[in-house]
């Protein structure tokens, strides 16, 4: 009789779609990350992956679902420094009982699993490696945003991040994709007030660049969306 894991497989693949994206898996690193999404783990909205200044207990491999890395201020004022999607990795740290910068909240249902560790194969650990490096360029993103975007561009901008990551893990389904935060957690991401971020996207609607509704982002033409934020394309392949 099969598991809830094995009939849940399937829409775990998002995770292992993107990693192979990012380096060439041998069999052996695919087996391993079959075998981890096979003791998933589910967790509701709101609910903390990870503490800042507190040690990160476990890694963990998103499968599926919606998070962030938040700052909160004194006074409650939240700052997302960045959304966590299926194919993220949290907390996978060569060095022992790593401390988390920053805390790490789900936004949606979200299932996890604990990743294969660091060693288990080469390509899987250049996989491993080009994840980092890519969580690295997407906050360096983020500050260009907030720094020297005006409202208009910062949500073009991060639009296309999302399409763009979201591709990766084969879920991009035409020219949309599911966005499953609401206007108020945008703003918080991008600096700006709910009113604010309603308003640019009746522009940017009115503009033919962006059209959200129903939870779902369409981008008619994001090439030429790029060219009009000046948004450089981040490859991790060679294709």
């Amino acid at each position: 009789m099969s598991t809830l894991a094995d009939r849940a497989l399937p829409t775990f693949l998002p995770a292992l779609h993107r990693l192979s994206r990012l380096a060439p898996l041998e069999a052996v690193a695919v087996t391993a990350l079959r075998e981890a999404m096979r003791q998933p783990q589910l967790l509701r909205p709101r609910r903390d992956l990870a503490v800042e200044g507190r040690e990160i207990s476990s890694p963990q491999m998103i499968l599926s679902g919606w998070g962030a890395r938040v700052r909160i201020l004194l006074d409650g004022r939240r700052q997302f420094l960045s959304f966590l999607l299926p194919g993220d990795l949290v907390g996978l740290c060569r060095r022992q009982r790593p401390v988390a910068t920053s805390s790490i909240v789900t936004l949606t249902d979200m299932v996890t699993c604990v990743p294969p560790p660091w060693g288990v194969c080469s390509s899987l650990d250049e996989a491993y490696a080009v994840a980092q490096a890519l969580d690295e360029a997407y906050l360096l993103a983020q500050v260009a945003r907030l720094g020297r975007m005006n409202a208009l561009e910062r949500i073009s901008d991060l639009m296309l991040e999302l399409h763009e990551r979201l591709a990766m893990s084969e879920l991009v389904h035409g020219r949309s994709f599911e966005l499953p935060i609401t206007q108020e957690t945008l703003a918080d991401a991008l600096g700006l007030t709910a009113v604010h971020v309603n308003r640019m996207l009746q522009a940017a609607r009115r503009a033919g660049d962006l059209h959200w509704s129903s939870r779902s982002m369409t981008i008619p033409d994001p090439k030429a969306l790029s060219r009009k934020t000046g948004r450089a394309r981040i490859r991790v392949t060679s294709d």
